[in-house]
């Protein structure tokens, strides 16, 4: 039934350029490394095959920044593609003074298979392991940056690496569903419910919205501004549409204070490491499975031996008594949750804000970002060079 409802999803969720707006050609096959065809090639990029452990193939762009200190692993929004982004990420890594890899989803671009939830959730993770394992980048370093519907698998990760440094959303969704219905509770078969991640995530939020977005509202980034535990002065830009942010100067002195403010604070302190990603996958998936699984395979032992004590406090009746009212709790809060539902399917219905075939004609149609926002004056070099 979840692939079912997945593949469904796909179709009203995902709009992949077609034709892709460039091409490859492998350069090396024994390290991965590709060429992109149909964009200007720079010495400072480099260009990857990954493999994901749902065996697609994606595409993936590293920006060399020599004087960064951090990287931002950039998850790009929806009916775009990396030789779209291209000249963005470029300049973004040139004028934010940090590393930047950028990855297409499956099935967008040159990238294999076909664009899925789960699907992005795993390429997410191979574009992160690719910065640990090649680049020697690591979570205290990292800042991971979602648009639009890539705020769905940035979130994803962000909730599993406690060291992460920190997490810009751009024009995020709450959720798929309540991008078109004002939906209150999450359904089992909604997809990206960022509104239940957020409050996970330890690391400071950056969120920057247009308020004038007619593809996903700004309540959506207000939303979860509001859920984050650690917030950083968001930027609600006015005027400002889905996909045409960049324009806007405040944009880029925004993130430039955002990057700044990150690079002084120290990564918070935590006994976990990021070695241990994903220590806790949902037990409703089994497309969720630990990036480091050694470590994981280390911290699984000991358990054995915690569960034979577990055993032998059966006779402990102080410490029986409160599992007790533990499964109590439990089952009073599934009966409160029938009873939610129920009352929800007998109230009536909210009328949808926009259809599918709308929104799917929309993310269709809606221009790509523009990177003049970035070609300062001449008089302005210098000072962009210092600053750098």
């Amino acid at each position: 039934m979840g692939g079912v409802t997945s593949s469904v999803a796909a179709k009203f969720a995902f709009f992949p350029p077609s034709p892709p707006s460039y091409g490859v050609a492998v350069a090396d096959e024994a390290t991965g490394r590709v060429e992109m065809t149909g964009v200007p090639p720079r010495e400072n990029v480099e260009v990857r095959l990954l493999r994901t452990r749902r065996r697609t193939e994606i595409v993936s762009m590293y920006v060399k920044n020599p004087a960064a200190r951090l990287t931002v692993l950039y998850s790009h929004g929806n009916a775009a593609d990396l030789g779209q982004m291209y000249e963005l990420f470029c300049e973004l890594s040139k004028h934010l003074c940090v590393n930047l890899m950028g990855y297409d989803y499956s099935g967008y671009g040159q990238s294999s298979g076909k664009p899925s939830e789960q699907n992005t959730y795993a390429d997410i993770e191979a574009a992160y392991r690719c910065l640990e394992e090649t680049y020697g980048a690591h979570a205290e370093n990292i800042i991971l940056y979602g648009q639009s519907v890539g705020s769905g698998p940035t979130l994803e990760l962000a909730t599993r690496l406690p060291n992460l440094r920190a997490v810009v959303l751009h024009s995020p969704i709450l959720s798929g569903l309540r991008v078109m219905y004002p939906v209150k509770y999450s359904y089992w078969f909604d997809i990206y419910k960022n509104i239940d991640k957020i409050p996970s995530v330890q690391c400071p939020v950056l969120v920057i919205h247009g308020m004038a977005d007619d593809v996903v509202d700004s309540s959506h980034g207000k939303r979860l501004w509001e859920l984050c535990k650690e917030k950083y002065e968001p930027l609600w830009i006015k005027g400002g549409n889905h996909c045409n942010l960049e324009l806007y100067p405040e944009y880029i002195r925004h993130l430039k204070k955002f990057i700044s403010a990150v690079e002084k604070t120290p990564p918070a302190e935590t006994a976990l490491t990021d070695r241990a990603l994903v220590q806790d996958p949902p037990s409703t998936s089994s497309d969720h499975i630990d990036l480091q699984r050694k470590s994981t395979d280390r911290r699984e032992k000991p358990r054995a031996s915690t569960d034979c004590r577990e055993k032998g406090r059966n006779s402990t009746d102080r410490r029986d008594r409160p599992r007790i009212s533990i499964d109590k709790k439990e089952k009073s809060r599934k009966s409160f949750e029938v009873t939610e539902k129920a009352r929800l399917s007998v109230d009536q219905q909210e009328k949808p804000r926009k259809s599918f075939d709308r929104f799917g004609g929309m993310m269709k149609s809606v221009g790509l970002c523009n990177i003049d926002c970035f070609k300062v004056p001449a008089s302005q070099l210098e000072e962009c060079k210092g600053e750098c």
